[in-house]
């Protein structure tokens, strides 16, 4: 199998390329199947909706972290540190706005 075979067209559609904004990503898993929900909170809105979701196999989730891993090593190397200023495990449901009420 020659180098021209190996190749895949990979096809983008303009609303795909405009992208989805999320800040927050939930991720379960099964014994076949990680599942990544990318949700978007919005400040002082209590509700929040799933923007998108990725269902992958194991080892595609595997090779996932690997990617984000070198990718992130190679902007903190051009960039500098990336700090997490604030608990990522904790779910910022107010998101700094104002408290509901009911």
């Amino acid at each position: 199998m020659n180098q021209e075979e190996n190749k895949i067209n990979i096809e983008l559609s303009e609303d795909v390329a405009e992208g989805v904004y999320s800040n927050l990503a939930i991720i379960t898993h099964s014994n076949s199947e990680f599942i990544v929900d990318f949700v978007r909170l919005l400040p002082g809105v209590p509700k929040a909706k799933v923007k998108s979701r990725i269902i992958l196999t194991p080892q595609h989730a595997k090779r996932l972290l690997l990617a984000l891993k070198d990718n992130i090593t190679k902007f903190e190397s051009m960039h500098g540190s990336i700090n997490l200023t604030e608990d990522v495990t904790a779910f910022p449901m107010n998101f700094g706005g104002p408290t509901p009420q009911a």
